[in-house]
């Protein structure tokens, strides 16, 4: 009778032990208990975190429960810069790394991990920390901060190195890994630690190659002709204690490390390559080829056939003349499967000097010419089919396949704006215009009178051709252009264009007038945005003004641009040429534009830090969502009440 007691109490003692282990293992549950929101505290490190005169490559990082590595890649930095990066891994109660480079004499090191510790089981953040020792006697702890915007529309740049160098000269950009680095959050703040006193430029980098230093084009940079000195001193900030998560209980003084500079703002831009070579030619279609450049150039290339006229070609540069689109106007050559020529352009050469090139191409169609019969007699059957079926079903036919009619189109619906133009656009080039067959009729009372107009060719294509007229607020008018008034290279007609539209009246618009303090010239160029932060209309400054007529109601964002070089459009910096980007500045609120209302706005550019101008509600890039500890136990503690 002992024994079986002895037997049922160890069978229940066993039982117990193997509840308390299942529950045990079950943290977080309502059977399992309240969750861990404590989060992962560092209990020691080897070598210690501040140590001096420490050579090894191999730290070990301790805490008082398991711990793991969220998006180490992205969030971990390690400073200086390590060309082999090192192994950084969780391991239980340790995060163990281990440095690949050789070790630097005399100098500080900083891990910093972000916000990427958490703990292994609820992932409660630690919070932002960062391990340090230094090899030698010294242990360097100033810090830097600032902001990385893109220097085109200030949008924060997420994942940008930054970088000190104590070498100030200019070539060390392009030849040195930086002395220090950190990385940009997605605010765009960085903050670069374990700095030594002394004097510093500053740049940003997205570094392609990995190397720590600007040596290739597709790298976005910014620079900095400051001389950054880092110092710090005692200060005072107010700390707001929370009673809940919305409402606060008092805000109190706090001493603290004030570290400077802490508003550095860097502009960053994607350089505009300025190597020219030729990229590639190419003829999607029969009708007309493509050369592309790498760069722009202020010469056009020379082109001569070597089976076929050059004179019959028609060219359409880009802007830059880095594109040209050269149209065949001659049908024979069109049907030509395989254009010969000889493209002579200006090339830079291996010491960046330009040189005359001349290059053999050929230029095959990738539509030959016996697919293009097969399409058009295609066509023609199914045209023939049409009109067999029409006539056995006495309808009226057509005996004869009707030309193709030139492809139009006109940007005009039913309402036309007071401060636009029509514009007549086709698909391929037009060779003649009869301005003649072009009507425009205002209506009076019930009758349609001729009006006013002017159609002239687009200076820029020659697919583009733009009415002018005297448009008047609440006044309909009708536009008939005759059939055949333009006419394609190919022989192209185009057909009968009918509309009627009609002019808003001047209660459906307001005025809208930038005063840029301080800027009298002509320099800078307003532009007026929408809520995807995009351009509708743009005004370059007269005496400081620029003056927006017939804007439609609504919310719109404003930004301007100093247009340095006068040709209309912001352009992107040089380092080679010591040339930063064009400034950009935002205006910091909304603009609610009301029907019939004037509205005068005055601007003072520099008001308000760059790095704070843009409003957030246009900002694309927004801040990373903050890592907390969700308090469940709260919620848990109401459901078991």
């Amino acid at each position: 009778m002992k024994m079986k007691t002895t037997t049922i109490i160890s069978r229940l003692i066993l039982w117990a032990t193997a509840l308390a282990l299942w529950a045990c293992a079950r943290p977080g549950t309502p059977d399992g208990g309240p969750y861990d929101e404590t989060p992962p505290r560092v209990t020691g490190a080897q070598p210690a975190d501040g140590a001096t005169n420490s050579r090894s490559k191999n730290i070990d990082i301790f805490f008082d429960e398991y711990v793991k590595l969220e998006r180490a890649a992205e969030k971990i930095v390690v400073s200086p810069p390590q060309i082999n990066m090192p192994e950084i891994s969780a391991s239980g109660r340790k995060i163990k790394v281990k440095l690949l480079d050789t070790i630097q004499q005399n100098t500080t090191y900083t891990i910093d991990f972000g916000d990427a510790i958490v703990d292994n089981n609820e992932g409660n953040p630690m919070g932002k920390y960062t391990y340090t020792f230094s090899t030698g006697e010294r242990l360097d702890t100033l810090e830097v901060s600032g902001k990385v915007v893109d220097a085109r529309n200030l949008e924060p740049i997420k994942g940008i190195i930054v970088g000190l160098h104590s070498d100030t000269t200019d070539t060390a950009f392009t030849t040195k890994p930086f002395d220090r680095m950190a990385r940009t959050n997605g605010s765009g703040e960085f903050t670069i630690k374990g700095v030594a006193p002394g004097a510093y430029r500053i740049y940003a980098l997205q570094d392609a190659d990995g190397n720590y230093a600007f040596n290739q084009k597709s790298e976005k940079i910014a620079f900095s002709h400051q001389i950054v000195r880092p110092r710090c001193f005692a200060d005072m900030r107010a700390d707001t204690v929370w009673r809940d998560s919305t409402h606060y209980d008092s805000i109190k003084m706090v001493n603290y490390t004030h570290f400077v500079p802490d508003d550095i703002v860097l502009c960053a831009f994607g350089e505009t390559t300025l190597d020219r070579h030729l990229l590639k030619a190419e003829r999607k279609v029969p009708e007309h080829f493509e050369i592309y450049f790498t760069g722009p150039s202020d010469r056009h290339p020379i082109i001569k056939g070597l089976n076929f006229d050059e004179s019959k070609l028609l060219a359409e540069y880009s802007i830059n003349n880095d594109t040209i689109t050269y149209w065949i106007a001659d049908t024979a050559i069109v049907h030509t499967d395989t254009l010969r020529a000889t493209l002579t352009f200006m090339e830079n050469d291996s010491v960046g000097n330009l040189v005359e090139r001349t290059e053999e191409l050929d230029l095959i169609s990738r539509l030959p010419r016996s697919r293009q019969i097969k399409f058009e007699q295609e066509a023609y059957k199914e045209w023939a089919q049409k009109q067999e079926k029409r006539k056995k079903k006495n309808l009226p036919y057509q005996t004869e396949m009707p030309p193709e009619r030139l492809n139009l189109s006109i940007s005009c619906g039913t309402t036309l704006d007071l401060y636009k133009n029509i514009v007549f656009e086709s698909t391929e080039p037009i060779s003649s215009a009869d301005t003649s067959m072009f009507h425009l009729y205002i209506k009076v009372d019930t009758l349609y009178v001729p009006a006013p107009h002017i159609v002239e060719r687009n200076a820029d294509s020659r697919m583009k051709y733009t009415m002018y007229g005297e448009w008047r607020p609440e006044q309909q008018y009708a536009l008939i252009v005759d059939s055949a008034a333009f006419k394609s290279i190919y022989g192209k007609e185009s057909a009968t264009q009918e509309l009627r539209f009609s002019i808003p009246p001047l209660d459906n618009y307001c005025t809208f007038t930038a005063v840029i303090e301080g800027r009298n010239d002509s320099t800078m160029i307003v532009e007026l945005l929408n809520n995807s932060d995009r351009a509708v209309r743009t005004q370059r400054t007269k005496e400081g003004r620029a003056d927006f007529f017939f804007m439609k109601p609504g919310t719109y964002y404003m930004r301007a641009f100093a247009d340095r070089n006068g040709n209309g459009k912001w352009d992107e910096g040089n380092y080679a040429l010591n040339l930063q980007p064009e400034e950009v500045y935002y205006y910091h609120s909304p603009l609610r534009l009301r029907a019939k209302w004037d509205l005068e706005q005055t601007w003072n550019l520099s008001s308000r830090p760059l790095g704070k101008q843009k409003p957030m509600a246009i900002t694309k890039q927004k801040p990373d969502k903050e890592k907390k500890i969700q308090n469940r136990n709260i919620e848990r503690a109401k459901k078991w009440k």
